[in-house]
């Protein structure tokens, strides 16, 4: 049991037949005789939806624990992303909501946390920044500011906004959540 009060990111919780992993959790101050409460986003890890709660700070909650293996990207099709487990070559398939618009950052051959529930699959850990290749792009302009954008695609297929200096066939650094351009990756550093 946890304290409502004591919520923090990526405490699993398990409300009714349903698992919630927060992401979010903020205390509000209570005024005059209404009392403080706890705000809450957490992400349903069995359907893949979001949800609110609202809870009184001293309010008891049921913990639980997700089990984790690392395992490595295989495939994805419509429905479903399917891991394997290195060592047992042993495959798994999590439904493409559960893991939601961080898909289209897997790679073959990637590694990623799995998260299991009672021995089913639910949900990946997925790193919050990712290198990926930038396939298509203007040419690069020196001259220009950092701060002046332009479009480029990524290995993925994916569109995003990068500085002028960036050119086709350069890695660089994404951040996950937000699909913004963080840094370029630079060929010295690759090595290490």
């Amino acid at each position: 049991m946890v304290l409502a009060s004591q919520l923090r990111t990526g405490t699993v919780l398990k409300i009714g037949n349903d698992i919630f992993k927060v992401f979010e959790s903020s205390y509000h101050i209570g005024q005059g005789k209404m009392p403080g409460s706890v705000h809450t986003r957490a992400h349903n890890v069995l359907t893949g939806t979001l949800k609110e709660f609202r809870f009184r700070p001293e309010e008891r909650l049921e913990e639980t624990q997700l089990q984790r293996q690392d395992m490595e990207f295989l495939y994805a099709d419509a429905d479903s992303v399917t891991f394997m487990q290195p060592d047992t070559y042993e495959q798994v398939s999590i439904p493409r909501e559960s893991i939601g618009t961080v898909a289209k950052f897997l790679q073959p051959e990637m590694k990623v946390p799995v998260e299991f529930y009672q021995g089913q699959p639910v949900s990946i850990v997925f790193p919050p920044i990712v290198e990926a290749k930038v396939s298509v792009t203007a040419q690069p302009v020196h001259q220009q500011q950092d701060n002046t954008l332009k479009k480029a695609t990524l290995g993925n297929g994916m569109e995003i906004m990068v500085p002028q200096f960036i050119k086709p066939g350069e890695t660089i650094r994404v951040e996950v959540a937000t699909e913004k351009y963080i840094d370029r990756v630079r060929a010295d550093a690759k090595r290490f």
